[in-house]
């Protein structure tokens, strides 16, 4: 197969299909298989584009992953940020054409610094590159990362060994090596044989369970958010976390309300947890989520203990817009979006130590922190199990929760760890160190669920490391790229 050229208008409406067909492989749909090919057609024709010609087509593909992926966020902006429905679809779609820039820079750079010397190898290492720099770049936002969709694909056994940015280096030289095998470089079709095969040979599972057994309980309130903060909310929030807490029995080891479950200061909280804690088992813990304020003014997303338990959690990575508010002097009272309650939050300490609980050391990630794969391993490194705790009802009837789920589920199989994930509406659930669901409790229901978890020995090669290893080879996959170029660039200039 020749080099496909394409109009650039036809090659734009490709890119934009591409982008709906990563999010088909992200939850609830969980099509892993079509990553690659999302990628190949993102890379077919790459090179008989202008770098411009290039940034727009990658433009096109992020309008149409976030506009697909993401629309989530008009749940958030018209539901429960209190906005109309022509500024809600304006600001959602301004987040995703914003977003969508992420694409157009990568392959903006592509086109511009590398030519086709291995270039099925370059363009695969420029898009993981490009998925780290949304990682990190303006607070970041690692959503819909082509890594996550394989928790459950062949190549899971990858994740403990490299995280997800591994994982989506392979999907990506899967697709981009497909397209050189479509035209008969036969070679490409054995380096993607190879890719595929490596996980039988890897490990089941690299860390080792303790002896004993931990029983733990995680509670879902599912209270509406629009009346949460008011009177009748926290009043409401108050019994129902307690009733829920009286049924659990004796012989629980470890109670775990969500993000904010008490939606009120820790010091308006306290009467009702010691309450609580008056009535369980001396040998029961819990763990809630709650907002704090310090001697500072300062106020904090928290997770805090009752009854026998050491340490308190402090949410590093904030939220942009719901948790604090960037250019706050120029915003707020602009709009009432910009002026949701809590979002005035500091942000907590970086690698705190893990709170001690039920004879568990546990790492900590608060909502949105989970889908940071490097913050996640900082947690897990001196920890026996992890917990996230969160609050989804921002996402409505949306798929948004159900991705929520799978990437906090590969956050299990990277560590070797048990995640427990407590939210106030779902996706409630107990995750395994493979990343199984062993426990689950329904959406948008008043609900609990028990489930036994095992403190985990041991650190995966990712636990050990972080990403820094596919970082760097996704680098030195570009570098032959731009040494082409450079020799090109030199010849012509001889000429």
């Amino acid at each position: 197969m020749s080099e496909l050229r394409l109009t650039p208008s036809l090659g734009y409406l490709v890119a934009l299909i591409a982008g709906c067909l990563t999010t088909l492989t992200a939850s609830p749909f969980e099509l892993w298989w079509l990553g690659p090919v999302a990628i190949g057609l993102m890379y077919l024709g790459i090179h008989a584009l202008t770098p411009s010609q290039a940034a727009f087509k990658g433009w096109w593909y992020g309008v149409g992953m976030f506009g697909s992926g993401t629309s989530w966020v008009y749940v958030s902006i018209h539901d429960y940020g209190y906005t109309g429905v022509s500024l809600a679809v304006f600001l959602t779609a301004l987040f995703v054409a914003t977003l969508a820039l992420f694409f157009a820079v990568t392959l903006w750079l592509y086109r511009r610094l590398t030519g086709p010397y291995l270039a099925a190898l370059t363009f695969a290492g420029a898009w993981v590159l490009g998925e780290v720099l949304r990682t990190y770049a303006f607070t970041g936002f690692p959503w819909l990362l082509l890594g996550n969709a394989h928790v459950d694909s062949p190549l899971a056994p990858w994740a403990p060994v490299g995280g997800v940015y591994t994982l989506s280096l392979i999907t990506a030289l899967t697709g981009t090596l497909g397209v050189e095998f479509l035209r008969r470089r036969w070679s490409a079709g054995a380096m993607i044989a190879a890719l595929w095969l490596v996980p039988f040979a890897l490990p089941e599972q690299w860390t080792s369970p303790r002896d004993t057994t931990t029983r733990v309980a995680l509670l879902q309130g599912n209270l509406p958010q629009l009346i949460k903060w008011t009177s009748d909310g926290q009043r409401n929030a108050a019994n129902t976390y307690t009733r829920l807490t009286h049924a659990q029995g004796d012989d629980v080891d470890l109670i775990v309300w969500p993000e904010t479950a008490l939606p009120m200061l820790e010091m308006d909280a306290l009467p009702v947890l010691e309450r609580i804690q008056a009535t369980l088992p001396s040998d029961t813990a819990l763990l809630t989520g709650i907002v704090q304020r310090d001697e500072h003014g300062r106020f904090f997303n928290s997770v805090i203990g009752v009854g026998d338990v050491d340490g308190v959690y402090r949410k590093e990575h904030l939220v942009p817009f719901g948790e604090y508010l960037p250019l706050e002097s120029l915003l707020r009272g602009l709009i009432a979006f910009f002026d949701l309650p809590m979002s005035s939050f500091s942000s907590g300490e970086a690698d705190p130590a893990p709170i001690q609980a039920a004879g568990l050391a546990i790492g900590s990630a608060i909502c949105y922190e989970i889908v940071y794969p490097d913050l996640v391993v900082e947690r897990a490194r001196d920890a026996d199990i992890l917990l996230t705790v969160s609050n989804d009802t921002w996402f409505g009837e949306s798929i948004g929760p159900l991705q929520h789920l799978q990437m906090a589920r590969l956050r299990a199989v990277e560590n070797g760890r048990y995640v427990m994930r407590a939210t106030s509406n779902g996706v409630t659930a107990i995750i395994d160190p493979q990343g199984r669901i062993t426990a689950r409790a329904p959406q948008f229901e008043t609900t609990s669920i028990q489930a036994e978890v095992t403190a985990m020995e041991g650190l995966t090669p990712f636990t050990r490391t972080g990403s820094w290893p596919v970082w760097l080879l996704s680098a030195l996959l570009v570098l032959p790229g731009i040494i082409g170029k450079k020799e090109v660039i030199r010849d012509e200039k001889k000429e």
